[in-house]
């Protein structure tokens, strides 16, 4: 039987509730049998099986239905219901799984850019992880979606990595960092971030805005996006991008009855048939 890492000791409010983690539930969702060392090799793949299995979706916000970023919930959700998430969602899941394991992981905020100049100061709303390991602090994010990495990056100025086929830099510009993606027509502003610590606290308040709020972008449309090694797919409404590595964007519109089986097959999600009548209701009424 596997022996796992206990918890360390800290406050309640400034840990992810990992007592609460069901540890076998989630490996098994990712299909993940590797070490469970806290070490660079067990973080790299743990993200890498995260972002195979979990898609990014706001699903349930477009079929009326709310977001809690509370553990257990978001355990049911991405583990035991075989669906995806947005960030806030991802990455409580992945924070909690990590700090089971034994690795220091904290969190932080961003504020998403998705193109404009890092000198737009969007309001802060993403979240983020940031690990500590044997000394070097590493950039976590399994909730970005299909630009998303696809690996840890090591927080150093100005770090260039290729993750498979995707190729990002991590720059830093006065006193925030800056991810960035090299696409076809040259390097793409994912988000920007301080070293400021955030928690779960904050991540709720964050939550409950871009899930409520009608500017939210998702709250006008839905969204579903996968992070693959060789493929990326992105779903908006029922426009449907293909992603390959420094290529144009292949663009197409499927039909409404195409939906539940480009959720399932594309996008990895358990949908169910009724869940899928509220969504193709809601985006063709």
């Amino acid at each position: 039987m596997t022996s796992f890492p206990q918890i360390l000791n800290t406050h309640p409010s400034a840990t992810w509730e990992s007592a609460k983690l069901d540890l076998r539930a989630y490996l098994q969702r990712i299909d993940y049998q590797g070490s469970l060392a806290p070490t660079l090799p067990t973080l790299r793949a743990l993200t890498r099986a995260h972002l195979d299995a979990i898609s990014f979706e706001n699903l349930d916000i477009i079929a009326g239905e709310s977001i809690d970023i509370d553990l257990l919930q978001v355990q049911e959700k991405l583990v035991s219901q075989g669906r995806g998430g947005y960030c806030h969602e991802h990455n409580t899941l992945f924070a909690a799984v990590l700090e089971r394991l034994g690795f220091a992981v904290a969190g932080r905020s961003a504020r998403i850019l998705m193109g404009t100049s890092e000198q737009e100061m969007t309001a802060i709303g993403h979240t983020l992880l940031n690990v500590d390991l044997d000394g070097s602090n590493w950039l976590v994010d399994v909730g970005v979606g299909n630009v998303g990495p696809r690996e840890p990056i090591e927080l150093k100025a100005w770090n260039q990595v290729m993750q498979d086929a995707w190729r990002y830099r991590l720059d830093r510009v006065a006193h925030h960092w800056v991810l960035r993606y090299w696409r076809h027509d040259g390097w793409f502003n994912i988000y920007q971030f301080s070293d400021e610590p955030y928690y779960r606290d904050d991540f709720a308040h964050h939550n409950y805005y871009v899930s409520t709020h009608p500017d939210s972008p998702f709250t006008q449309q839905m969204v579903a996006q996968y992070n693959g090694a060789t493929i990326r797919y992105a779903l908006t409404g029922l426009r449907l991008k293909t992603f390959l590595p420094n290529q144009l964007v292949q663009e197409q519109l499927i039909a409404a009855e195409e939906l539940p089986g480009i959720l399932q097959t594309l996008f990895r999600l358990n949908i169910t048939e009724d869940f899928c009548a509220k969504l193709v209701s809601s985006i063709t009424r």
